[in-house]
């Protein structure tokens, strides 16, 4: 019988319980008072105990705080007991287990949180208007004439964060349909200095220069742009913070990148386009190329990647020199020998030079999955780039690669999978004694909302970023509706620190960047984790800080997210709207050697087609590799 007398006995989840009556029935209003004074039905089992379905392993606890008051909260998951307690609605323990929670959780956050931009303020610029004598209309992007007035657009809720770029000691947070600038100074901290007219499409790229130098702006301007499908939009900011529209271009085709190559604005197309914007000459010129996959800058040279298996440069400094032939003068570099798609590169200038130039060395990833590393020497300008190695170790396209002055770092489409190498130098220039020695292999899980929900593409790359003579970082967001990032060293996958939002809002892009925090001689710049929320907020982590105690201690142990992490960040995302990403950066210009690769793009390109079941296959392979992978860490 479940009560002989006062002793009521309870099987839950499967496991006998036996305890009085007095002890269940303490708490007024709670589930087993309920359960004794008969106003919820119960289920018995065979030997009439009361059946429960729910976990017995945290019902001792709760049996136990009922039976004592007290609470062990070391030797227990908190969250989870906390979930069971409101369950039971056992309301002391909820507010014990709170308490416990905020002990470890404020609004201020953890030692690494460094400052917090609220939302950008309610009212921006729209456009002006001017009246014409005829009383006709015209809207203008921006100057002072008569009988013109400032229209302002009431915003009530700017939208989530889908963009951060930074340069100097500047950010551009791009939102759905406006930019803001912020500056920071050691004496003042983060200010707001420019906000954009409101537009009339969704930004998908943004832009960023701080340092102008020279050229007809000044010294003190700088520059902002966005691009939505094939249109730019430029704008310089003053030193009063000020914004004037320089124009909008358009580059025919849609943008895929956007950035700045000193004064130069530069828009490129996986098409074939790239789109030159001179601060000198305030000439916009497009120029047709290859099939682009993807580019590198060093110093004033572009270098661009393509379908064709070739690497081209422009150098964009001669373009003012070029504007009467109206050409960039688009110039092959190297070509692979097997004439793959060129869909990774990186390029390092090493401290050597020499009265002809640089010692130039460029790492660059294949559509095969091949990786190799070619070098130019000062004095051989003429004879072009030499194939110096090359490795094998990729099945699907490489997405991205990166050469450090200590590492070679490639990641391919097989769900970010990262293949790093340590780099030998004699010199400061590339040697072969004793050569590249692999170092690590290693995952940066993450899943994409399926209908884009949880940021923009170009919010949340996943790295590495960094100096490329220090030690650089992966940003892992697992799920798009997370509150929490995890950073982990490029070079072997360590865990350095995890982040989570002071306001519990949902992360929606991110950006590691460098500011100098002081103009004295001496000081060094600190490098920030930027991240971007749901609710319009930024907020800073101080990353110098998390890697110099992260080299102090033992990280051995940690990697990306934990089993457990990783089956409770899961557990809080419904998996039928996200999906394993396609990360080749040029889908349609790729082929596959394998069948598993080619089925990943039919599932990124098709979920609605075959929705929950191929995507939880590959999921599972994820988490096998993952606890492949911790076994052998351990």
């Amino acid at each position: 019988m479940a009560r002989t007398g006062d002793i009521i006995h309870l099987n839950v989840g499967g496991k006998r319980f036996s305890t009085s009556k007095q002890t269940l029935a303490w708490v007024p209003d709670s589930f087993f008072s309920s359960l004794l004074s008969g106003r919820i039905s119960t289920l018995k089992d065979e030997t009439g105990a009361i059946f429960i379905d729910r976990d017995p392993s945290l019902f001792t606890p709760i049996l136990n705080f009922l039976r004592t008051k007290e609470l062990f909260p070391r030797s227990i998951n908190v969250h989870l007991l906390m979930h069971e307690a409101e369950f039971y609605g056992i309301t002391p323990l909820v507010r014990k287990l709170q308490l416990c929670d905020e002990l470890d959780r404020s609004s201020c956050g953890n030692v690494l949180f460094n400052g917090y931009l609220p939302p950008p303020g309610r009212l921006i610029y729209s456009r002006f208007e001017y009246t014409s004598r005829a009383g006709k209309v015209c809207v203008l992007g921006n100057g002072e004439w008569p009988n013109c007035r400032l229209l302002w657009t009431q915003l009530a809720d700017p939208g989530m964060v889908r963009i951060i770029c930074g340069h100097h000691n500047w950010i551009a947070v791009a939102y759905a349909q406006f930019v803001v600038c912020y500056r920071v100074k050691e004496s003042t901290g983060w200010q707001q200095v420019f906000t954009s007219p409101r537009l009339d499409w969704v930004i998908d790229g943004v832009a960023l220069n701080a340092k102008v130098m020279g050229g007809s702006l000044g010294d003190n301007d700088k520059m902002v742009a966005v691009a939505s499908g094939t249109e730019i939009i430029l704008w310089t900011i003053c030193p009063d913070g000020n914004g004037n529209e320089i124009g909008v271009f358009s580059l025919n085709v849609p943008v895929e990148a956007l950035f700045f190559v000193a004064n130069q604005l530069i828009a490129t197309s996986h098409t074939g386009k790239v789109g030159v914007w001179n601060a000198v000459t305030k000439h916009w010129q497009n120029q047709d190329v290859v099939p682009i996959n993807s580019y590198d800058t060093a110093g004033s040279f572009l270098i661009l990647g393509c379908n064709n298996g070739s690497i081209y440069y422009i150098d964009v400094q001669k373009f003012p020199l070029r504007m009467k032939d109206n050409d960039l003068l688009v110039t092959e570099l190297y070509r692979d020998p097997t004439e793959d798609a060129i869909t990774a590169l990186s390029v390092y200038l090493t401290p050597k030079t020499s009265d002809s130039g640089n010692w130039i060395e460029i790492a660059y990833g294949t559509s095969s999955g091949t990786v190799r590393v070619i070098v130019q020497h000062p004095e051989t300008v003429g004879s072009g780039p030499q194939l110096f190695q090359t490795f094998s170790v990729h099945r699907s396209p490489v997405t991205k690669i990166m050469l450090s002055e200590k590492h070679l770092i490639s990641v391919c489409a097989d769900n970010n999978h990262v293949r790093t190498w340590t780099v030998t130098r004699f010199r400061g220039m590339i040697s072969t004694q004793p050569g590249s020695t692999p170092l690590t292999s290693f995952k940066i899980l993450s899943l994409e909302d399926i209908d884009g929900h949880g940021g923009c593409a170009a919010g949340t790359e996943i790295g590495p970023y960094g100096e490329r003579d220090d030690q650089q970082v992966f940003i892992q967001r697992v799920v798009p509706d997370t509150d929490r990032l995890y950073v982990r060293l490029s070079s072997n996958g360590k865990r350095v620190c995890e982040v989570r939002s002071v306001d519990g809002t949902s992360i929606t892009s991110f950006m590691v960047h460098e500011c100098e925090g002081s103009s004295r001689i001496g000081s060094r710049p600190r490098r920030y984790l930027f991240s971007g929320h749901a609710n319009g907020s930024i907020q800073m982590w101080d990353l110098t800080t998390a890697m110099e105690i992260a080299g102090k201690v033992d990280i051995r142990a940690l990697g990306g997210p934990t089993e457990e992490e990783l089956l409770e960040l899961l557990d809080q995302c419904d998996l039928a709207l996200t999906r394993t990403p396609d990360m080749s950066p040029a889908a349609s210009f790729t082929h596959s050697s394998t069948p598993r690769a080619s089925t990943s793009r039919y599932t990124s390109h098709h979920w609605h087609l075959l929705h929950v079941p191929i995507h939880t296959v590959f999921l599972l392979e994820s988490l096998i590799d993952s606890f492949l992978e911790a076994l052998a860490q351990a």
